[in-house]
């Protein structure tokens, strides 16, 4: 090489490293934004996921817009009484909104909150109107089980006993089942209440074979029908029955507004109905939470979002939650060294009765021993 060719030579090769550099910076370009949009793309998707969020509580001892939340005749005598039997409430992403991929990732690692397939709390098809029907006539149920439940702890007979009232004709049991007949189980499951038919039977669709096994007289029976369409609703089953109801003695209102649904209001509800028709105050003055459905014969039954409504009861002063044996699980998840959620401590409840008596060893020691999710402590 000759000594005046090296400028000529040194000169050309940065040239040809610069274009090279710049196709692969262009194409590292390309691929990046490419990439960050399918991610922006991606995040904005909606997935089958809600969201469930902590949300407040209520003290059904006290007042709803100015009026008490749960409310008597004047001729029933009740009793003054103090401190708080709080229902909880979880908020849930309505049934018309979606979710997006990204809204779930933030709810996800957001403290208090969870995310749970859609299909667990919106059955697929539901519209948000068929949604909102459901979550009112479970909240009536609620109410109702909870004046019959509360009612008969405290003393009063009301009997619960499943009793055909009416058969009408041309439906599937006309003609088999008769008014009077005592039902004693559908499909293998014992029906324990009037309500238990009605919910049995709700569960179905138009179509579905039913087993009805019922008593009459000394004689048990078991036949099979298939559920015809209900006239007010074709989408739901019904097999032409009417159940005699428990006979209330008097009149009990509740007065919670339009926004709140579900059956998981129910334990308290039965809680503080039994505290105002009994002597003294249940909770000697402490403020008590809790959540959990209820039967009429006051059996307590495990409902959702129990984590997130633990959370809603501390932050509304509740120093102890009740919670339904089947979600001691969950509830215990959040529990500090002292088996404590939030401060809280965390009470098991089977029944009605083991709420009561319960809340009434509080009352009378805050350090008594009482069954826990897990053990008693």
């Amino acid at each position: 090489m000759r000594d005046d060719e090296p400028d000529v030579v040194a000169a050309a090769r940065p040239e040809r490293v610069s274009a090279g550099t710049s196709r692969r910076y262009l194409s590292l370009l390309v691929a990046s934004l490419s990439l960050i949009a399918l991610v922006c793309v991606t995040l904005l998707l909606p997935v089958p996921y809600v969201v469930l969020s902590p949300s407040p509580a209520f003290n059904t001892l006290g007042t709803f817009d100015g009026k008490p939340m749960i409310s008597f005749p004047k001729d029933v005598k009740t009793y003054a009484t103090k401190g708080a039997i709080d229902f909880t409430t979880v908020a849930v992403t309505r049934p018309e909104a979606h979710l997006s991929l990204a809204d779930a990732m933030v709810a996800y690692f957001s403290p208090g909150k969870e995310v749970v397939r859609r299909s667990a709390i919106y059955p697929d098809g539901e519209s948000a109107e068929d949604s909102e029907k459901v979550s009112k006539l479970l909240f009536e149920s609620a109410q109702y089980s909870a004046r019959v439940a509360a009612l008969r702890a405290a003393g009063y007979n009301v009997r619960i006993v499943p009793v055909v009232r009416t058969v009408t004709k041309g439906y599937p049991v006309d003609g088999v089942l008769r008014r009077g007949d005592v039902l004693v189980k559908i499909d293998g499951k014992r029906m324990k209440s009037s309500l238990d038919v009605f919910t049995a039977v709700a569960m179905k669709k138009p179509g579905d074979r039913i087993a009805i096994t019922y008593r009459r007289g000394g004689e048990q029976k078991t036949v099979k029908v298939k559920a015809a369409a209900n006239p007010d609703d074709p989408k739901r089953a019904r097999v032409g029955i009417t159940m005699a109801t428990p006979k209330i003695p008097f009149k009990i209102d509740f007065r919670t507004g339009s926004k709140i649904g579900g059956s998981s209001a129910g334990a308290m509800f039965a809680l503080g109905i039994y505290d105002r028709l009994t002597p003294g105050a249940l909770t000697g003055g402490r403020h008590i939470a809790g959540t959990g459905t209820i039967e009429l014969d006051g059996t307590v039954g495990p409902i959702g979002g129990v984590r997130q409504k633990t959370v809603g009861a501390a932050e509304n002063g509740a120093s102890v939650f009740l919670v339904p044996a089947g979600n001691c699980a969950d509830a215990a998840l959040d529990a500090d060294r002292r088996g404590r959620v939030h401060g809280m401590r965390l009470v098991r409840i089977d029944t009605l009765d083991d709420a009561i008596k319960a809340v009434g060893d509080l009352a009378k020691d805050p350090e008594a021993t009482v069954p826990r999710c897990g053990a008693p402590h």
